[in-house]
């Protein structure tokens, strides 16, 4: 654009006026823009007539090379030629069905005779140990004893989802994804499983290493003789033996139960210190932020000067939200549904921890955690990645360290349980003799 001050220095009659002057200016910006295209457009065309160009004569110089290679093949009789092998036959009829040719043409090309492809037409719904035709099996597609092991599975445990099925058959060796394990399981009609709704995020207290933040919560687990009596007084009393008080201490960064107390009825606050005291000494370490909810346990001046005397910081969740305390709730919830929703709730105190120091073991040492990419909370506790040996049934899938030999490895699944509840699986998979 032209400014007030600057003139165009063309060489125009004096008594134009100003608008004639500017038209010209603009005439001349558009027959620049108009060359300025005119050129990208023919730029373009010639790009385009090079690349037919380079494509034609590929083309040319492939028909060459083949017709060089058929004539060197056509020098010998056609039962001395290399035999196709059945998945390259498959291939030719395909390619005779998507060009349309006949079967001399598909003959002449291939340089076969017209009666073995005649004899292909004719046996192509052949079955049997070796058959004449065969189509191309995916590299990676498993054998049936794997989906046969996977419906197992599914058949023994069903409450057991997709993803923690895939991260245990990867802690024993066998690499699956969760969606091949949920098509295998859906092959036969299997109704999909019910997986809750992700929780929103929220802020919480960040856990820096193990240790560092805990998460304490109480719970209560119903008896046969609580909670679904209706009559009264007996539809009231929250205590033993209509039920188990079970407090549950959580560490935030490897999800791992540090500590569990059960009681007779609802514990006061210096049960509860007594109870993380202990899980204190046994864990050998102080937590710096203990996150509860505001029950009156925990909003009180005796643990929070407990809470003060040992160097620890408490931290309390909203009222009505139990997503402020969601890693506790969570665990919780998991015991409820793996163990004490399962089992026989026990009459006795002693039988009752054993019950859950059974379930804690199993859950720290065994159970693969989903938020930890299929490690163990103990293992995320001590920081360390357990060597997992890995078996790969597929017969023709490339492995970078070794090859399969013998059609791929072959194995059996070997269930056993802790202490033999039913409800605590150790899978692991074994070679099959």
């Amino acid at each position: 654009m032209l400014g007030s001050r600057s003139r165009p220095r063309i060489p125009l009659p004096k008594q134009w006026p100003n608008r004639v002057r500017s038209g010209v200016l603009h005439a001349i910006s558009l027959a620049s823009f108009a060359l300025s295209y005119a050129r990208g457009r023919a730029t373009g065309r010639r790009r385009l007539r090079a690349q037919l160009e380079q494509a034609n004569t590929e083309i040319a110089l492939l028909r060459e090379e083949l017709s060089i290679k058929d004539s060197r093949w056509e020098r010998s009789r056609s039962r001395r030629r290399p035999h196709y092998l059945p998945t390259l036959r498959m291939r030719i009829l395909q390619l005779r069905a998507a060009r349309g040719w006949t079967l001399e043409k598909t003959a002449r090309v291939f340089l076969v005779d017209l009666q073995t492809l005649l004899i292909w037409m004719r046996r192509l719904d052949e079955e049997g140990e070796r058959p004449l035709i065969q189509t191309l099996e995916p590299v990676n597609r498993y054998p049936d004893f794997v989906r046969n092991l996977v419906r197992q599975l599914k058949c023994l445990f069903p409450d057991m989802g997709y993803e923690r099925m895939a991260q245990v058959l990867a802690r024993v060796g066998l690499r699956l994804g969760a969606t091949t394990i949920r098509r295998i399981a859906r092959e036969r009609g299997t109704p999909p499983d019910d997986e809750p709704q992700s929780e929103k995020r929220r802020r919480r207290v960040v856990a820096r290493y193990p240790g560092h933040t805990w998460h304490v919560d109480l719970t209560l687990v119903p008896t046969l003789a609580g909670f679904w009596v209706p009559w009264f007084p007996f539809s009231l009393p929250q205590r033993w033996p209509f039920c188990w008080w079970v407090a549950l201490a959580v560490d935030q960064l490897s999800r791992a139960v540090v500590g569990f107390a059960v009681f007779k009825q609802a514990p006061s606050s210096d049960q509860i210190q007594k109870f993380l005291d202990r899980s204190i000494k046994a864990g050998r370490s102080t937590p710096k932020y203990i996150v509860t909810d505001k029950g009156k346990q925990f909003w009180c001046r005796s643990f929070k000067r407990w809470c003060k005397r040992r160097g620890i910081r408490p931290r309390y969740g909203r009222i009505g939200e139990p997503a402020s305390i969601a890693i506790v709730e969570r665990c919780i919830r998991s015991m409820k549904q793996e163990c004490t929703r399962i089992i026989l709730i026990p009459m006795t105190l002693a039988a009752m921890r054993r019950e859950l120091r059974l379930y804690v073991f199993w859950y720290n040492a065994v159970r693969p955690h989903m938020a930890l990419a299929g490690r163990t909370p103990r293992e995320m506790y001590a920081g360390r990645t357990p060597r997992r040996r890995r078996f790969e049934p597929r017969p023709k899938w490339p492995h970078r360290h070794r090859r399969c030999r013998n059609g791929g490895d072959k194995f059996r699944l070997a269930v056993s349980y802790v202490e033999g509840r039913k409800h605590l699986p150790v899978i692991e998979l074994r070679r099959a003799a």
